[in-house]
């Protein structure tokens, strides 16, 4: 298959075209400025609304990953306004090109998150659960809804809730684990909120698998053990040998992220499963966190 991908210089864009190139199919990057390798490029601008004529000549495939990181910077106005932009301008873009296409497509993937959900607790989630509140969750709802103009059929939408993505190279494990390595990794806060997590080899797997079969709607990618924060430190401490007892002080990641940024990104409590996924066959290498850390490390 010929697979167009947006975000493909990102952390999973970048393991996805391995994985597609590996697999067999022809990866084509959507990019700004062509990246220094010998792959196909078509190329765009979401802020200004240019995408190549041609780029969706050919293509059987879109798997669209492209957006500002949301924990680039602190949050301002601006910023919070980048984060949305990103998202939202880019999926209409991509989604009325696909509509108006003489050959549209057969699948489209497109980025979403568990943001979606919002702070709800201990309560488990699936892709049945509404909207939560706050300033992800808005952000999620309106790039999920940029994908409206695609009709189905032709083509088959699949919005990719992605959880809380481990990998060394990159993402969330890898910024703590300078810290976790010294023995000065804690739990934040009480510990008690949940984490929903997922290896990079799964979220990978969980997409290329999502290409070819007949699955349509928001697909959480997420691991089916989903931990609490304390398990999560306690777990990775182990793994490291390192130990996990003071816990993090809330004013340091006041002082590097934002109050806003740290409430919704640290915080905020999202046990979310993956029904879908689960109930359509897929099958996790790493359904569990103390292994999954270890094949990672």
């Amino acid at each position: 298959m010929r697979i167009l991908v947006s975000g493909s210089t990102g952390l999973i864009g970048t393991a996805l075209i391995r994985r597609l190139r590996d697999d067999g199919h022809e990866p084509v990057r959507l990019v700004r400025a062509a990246p220094p390798d010998d792959l196909p490029t078509a190329s765009w601008d979401p802020a200004t609304g240019r995408l190549d004529d041609d780029a969706l000549t050919g293509i059987d495939a879109v798997v669209h990953l492209a957006g500002e990181g949301i924990a680039n910077r602190r949050w301002s106005p601006t910023q919070k306004a980048r984060i949305r932009d990103s998202r939202v301008d880019g999926t209409t873009l991509l989604s009325e090109r696909v509509a108006d296409a003489a050959h549209p497509p057969a699948v489209f993937l497109s980025g979403s998150a568990i943001g979606f959900y919002g702070d709800r607790g201990a309560a488990t989630l699936t892709e049945s659960d509404g909207p939560g509140e706050g300033f992800l969750a808005e952000v999620v709802t309106a790039w999920e809804r940029s994908t409206a103009a695609i009709p189905d059929p032709p083509t088959r939408v699949v919005h990719l809730r992605t959880g809380i993505v481990l990998s060394a190279d990159g993402g969330a494990l890898a910024q703590q684990l300078p810290f976790f390595r010294l023995g000065l990794g804690g739990r934040i806060g009480n510990g008690a909120q949940w984490w929903s997590w997922i290896s990079l080899a799964d979220v990978v797997a969980a997409i290329s698998w999502l290409i070819d079969h007949d699955v349509r709607g928001p697909v959480n990618l997420t691991a089916p053990g989903a931990v609490t924060n304390a398990e999560f430190t306690k777990t990775l401490g182990r793994v490291l040998r390192r130990p996990t007892i003071v816990p993090t002080p809330k004013p340091a990641l006041w002082a590097r992220l934002g109050r806003e940024l740290t409430r919704e990104l640290l915080y905020t409590s999202q046990r979310v499963g993956p029904a879908v996924l689960e109930s359509e066959g897929f099958e996790f290498q790493h359904p569990d966190l103390e292994p999954a850390l270890r094949s990672i490390l």
